[in-house]
């Protein structure tokens, strides 16, 4: 007792017994939720579930071994919450697909319900969710997404990225903040219709906020609120990404009021422009979704989806071409027999270039961008694969382990273009390329992410060749990802040298 109390003072004591008696509780409610026929899945320990056969870290690599031991369908159980893991194309794609229905519902995670409210598009449920997906769908093809407008703005960005690495001279810099400000520019001309400077200090935040709060929502400290809330909560885990939200609903807002200031009905320049029309139509209507509350969450949701993964994917790619320089070398080869020094690549040039379009699927496929997918859940008892998934089972349709199936890929844990190439060599896409998820949720900004990666990378790698810095050989790159939700590159330098 007196070691305790050197340790502890009588307040850190109390919040320590509060804390297990309220986790304890917690536990025994969790667990009452019926096993029968559930999957199977490791032997879970009292109160930590299967926590000790998971690296808390990297769970995705944990969660790849266990599908190599359990199949297809298996249960893990995070403390009290049993968690039902859908593993391998084939099954995924039923899951996503076949019984979109059944599984097309949007877990309850505890941070996001927290961070939004159950507002926006990502982490919304029911008519919420439909009436947004559905009116955002319709924006986004009305200012461009996927047409000849979209490839406009894009190429246009391409302009100042290309002056800006050029101003490194050749010397060793991250790509971070430059590729992610081309990224959400992109992104912005379309919510806003407007982009930023990219030394724009208010601009550069969002985008370093938004890159923290993703590693740290892959953070074990993280993990433990969703699993273990009691416990988080008493410990405050949850305060630095509550407070890096805050500040971005705070930059949104007041980008949301600036454009209401010259707001026209007549001149509709964005998505918050038609979003008002939209709540200016529906203002008489008594169940309306489109309030001020969701326009905030929901464009958060767009720049943070329409940003991450696509510039996580860029950095990948440019790593990936100073690792490989024989793969670099043959892309710059199609892309010179098309597309003249200084000429801007426009979205035709693609079909024309089924070498180049294969390496940007592999950095895809191989990068496995978002590892875990968006959490869904079970809205009523499914019957799947044999076994019954209780109504409210949170469920990962595990898209790790459908990009590096072995059974759809030859060489799955080696990035390797040819997985793209038929024997002829032309350009095929594998039903088991599945990066933006599939069905009912899968990703809405699908066909501007595929424009945006072709554009930016065929004009990046037109202008510049891209190698590791003096002293660093193309055996010491790294592939291994850093930690966070979203994976992507650990923190490096790379060099650009100018085409001539």
């Amino acid at each position: 007792m007196t070691f305790i109390t050197d340790s502890l003072s009588r307040a850190d004591v109390l919040l320590c017994l509060t804390a297990c008696i309220a986790f304890l509780i917690y536990w025994i409610n969790g667990s009452k939720k019926s096993t029968r026929n559930m999957p199977p899945g490791p032997t879970p320990l009292p109160l930590i579930g299967t926590l000790h056969v998971l690296d808390l870290n990297r769970p995705y690599k944990s969660l790849m071994e266990l599908s190599e031991k359990y199949g297809e369908v298996f249960t893990i159980q995070f403390g009290p919450k049993k968690v039902v893991i859908i593993a391998g194309y084939k099954a995924v794609k039923d899951a996503l697909i076949t019984q979109a229905d059944d599984f097309g519902y949007r877990a309850e995670i505890p941070i996001m319900s927290l961070l939004t409210k159950g507002n926006g598009l990502l982490f919304s449920h029911g008519e919420l969710w439909k009436s947004m997906r559905r009116f955002t769908l319709s924006a986004l093809r009305d200012f461009g997404m996927g047409k000849k407008t979209i490839e406009v703005k894009i190429q246009e960005e391409l302009t100042p990225l290309i002056e800006d690495i050029k101003s490194h001279n050749g010397k060793p810099f991250d790509s971070t903040v430059i590729l992610t400000s081309a990224v959400a520019n992109v992104i912005c001309s379309i919510i806003f219709g407007k982009r930023y400077e990219y030394d724009d200090q208010k601009f550069e935040r969002l985008s370093r906020l938004m890159e923290e709060n993703s590693k740290l929502a892959g953070a074990p400290s993280l993990f433990l609120y969703n699993y273990f809330p009691f416990i988080a909560n008493l410990l405050g885990i949850h305060k630095k990404v509550l407070k890096n939200m805050e500040e971005q609903i705070d930059f949104a807002s007041m980008c949301i009021n600036n454009q209401q200031l010259e707001f026209d009905e007549n001149d509709i320049t964005g998505y918050v422009d038609a979003y008002h029309v939209k709540q200016k139509q529906d203002s008489t209507k008594a169940d309306t979704y489109f309030n001020e509350e969701n326009l905030v969450y929901t464009v958060l949701d767009l720049f943070s989806g329409g940003t991450e993964t696509t510039s996580a994917t860029l950095r990948w790619s440019l790593l990936l071409m100073a690792k490989y320089p024989e793969i670099q070398k043959r892309v710059q080869e199609e892309i010179r027999t098309h597309i003249k020094l200084g000429q801007m690549p426009t979205a035709e040039n693609r079909r024309n270039m089924p070498y180049t379009d294969a390496v940007i699927h592999e950095v895809q496929r191989f990068a496995n961008i978002l590892p875990l997918n968006l959490s869904h859940a079970t809205e009523n008892d499914v019957y799947f694969r044999g076994y019954c998934i209780p109504k409210g089972t949170e469920v990962i349709p595990f898209l790790t382990s459908v990009l590096y199936d072995k059974s759809q890929w030859e060489t799955p844990y080696k990035f390797n273009p040819n997985h793209f190439l038929d024997a002829n060599g032309k350009f095929h896409r594998p039903e088991a390329f599945m990066p933006f998820s599939a069905g009912r949720r899968a990703c809405v900004g699908e066909s501007l992410a595929k424009m945006e990666l072709f554009l930016f990378f065929t004009g990046l790698l037109h202008a510049f060749t891209f190698h590791p810095p003096a002293g660093v050989s193309r055996e010491d790159i790294s592939l291994e990802p850093d930690i966070g939700f979203v994976l992507v590159p650990k923190p490096h330098l790379i060099c650009a040298k100018l085409n001539n």
